[in-house]
């Protein structure tokens, strides 16, 4: 037992574990994004009007939609009406006029990062994973955020710290920063986030939030002017994250950081992603098999006479292997401690 509660440390009224294990699981628990139950994103909810869904095509095309009664949605697989959307539970298979078919699902983060519009360049899911774990992010945390962009990070940062922590971005862009306002409002997430305009390299954040942050994040083209800003605001022992996609910016960023923090670590994250399908395997020459052999699966050309030869030769197997697309340099992620004054 006593092994088990030296993993443990109490914040924020809440015990947290550094097993990853462990956060794992309360990460997924926590599925969820608004506060308002009558507004509570998930697949037993039915689709009201007004709504936010992501509309499933296909694995590489989906897109958010507003429900709105009386509005349509045509494409290739033909014409869907928004009133037979309304009523049905997230997740459900509706079909159009010509029967063809799509997915209505609920806008999670995971999705949203899929679908928002690009007003500039986001992170990914294996990036956004990899931060709220390291900057040990719970319900009931505040987090600082400089760089809104186009908010994908921050409605992720949203779901970990709900329902009552709250997310403080900023973004020198004012434009920007209200095109990010509103899909907050889409998502549910206003109660949650609160976007302001700012240049935190060259203003830092606001004294208000002075050893309140619980975490901080850096996605600036000059981080190490806002690092000095950054320590003031976290409390004892809080972490900062800053994203950089050139190493010449995580030198300098590291070089300020180490007269105030303490465990500096630079990742990279890269993702792998592999393809699983049955295939029919070419048996003809035995063991001498390769893969060079691997026939697609199609329908065999039988003969009256010869019906079955060909599937003789051939037996079914599953066959994985990596992605011909696979993504490659995203950024690099440096973590770092406040150190705690004796």
């Amino acid at each position: 037992m006593a092994s088990v509660l030296s993993l443990l440390r109490p914040r924020n009224n809440t015990f947290t574990c550094s097993c990853y294990c462990n956060r794992f699981y309360k990460f997924k628990i926590l599925r969820m994004l608004p506060i308002d139950p009558t507004k509570k994103i998930s697949f037993t909810r039915h689709i009201c009007d007004g709504d936010l869904v992501v509309v499933y095509e296909r694995h590489d095309n989906m897109k958010a939609i507003k429900v709105c009664q009386g509005s349509v949605l045509q494409n290739r697989f033909g014409v869907f009406k928004h009133s037979d959307w309304i009523g049905k539970p997230f997740g459900s298979k509706v079909f159009s006029n010509k029967n063809g078919f799509v997915y209505l699902l609920a806008p999670t983060p995971e999705l949203w990062t899929l679908v928002l519009s690009h007003r500039t360049q986001i992170l990914y899911i294996a990036d956004i994973s990899f931060v709220i774990m390291y900057l040990e992010i719970v319900p009931g945390c505040m987090v600082l955020e400089s760089g809104t962009g186009s908010g994908s990070l921050t409605t992720s940062l949203a779901r970990a710290v709900a329902p009552t922590g709250h997310v403080y971005t900023f973004d020198f862009h004012e434009q920007r920063a209200a095109s990010a306002r509103e899909d907050f409002e889409k998502t549910g997430l206003s109660s949650l986030v609160t976007v302001g305009v700012r240049d935190i390299q060259g203003e830092g954040f606001p004294d208000e939030f002075s050893g309140l942050a619980d975490s901080v994040f850096l996605d600036l083209p000059q981080p190490w002017l806002a690092i000095p800003s950054a320590g003031k605001m976290l409390k004892p022992d809080g972490v900062l994250c800053s994203f950089s996609p050139c190493i010449e910016q995580v030198q300098r960023a590291c070089d300020s950081l180490r007269s105030n923090f303490t465990d500096i670590k630079t990742f990279e994250i890269l993702l792998r992603t592999y393809e699983v399908r049955e295939v029919k395997m070419d048996c003809s020459q035995g063991d001498e098999a390769k893969p060079g052999s691997i026939l697609p699966r199609k329908r065999p050309q039988r003969t009256i006479e010869g019906g079955n030869e060909q599937d003789k030769l051939s037996s079914q197997t599953v066959m994985a292997r990596p992605c011909s697309e696979a993504k490659g340099h995203t950024g690099y992620l440096t973590f770092a401690r406040l150190k705690c004054l004796s």
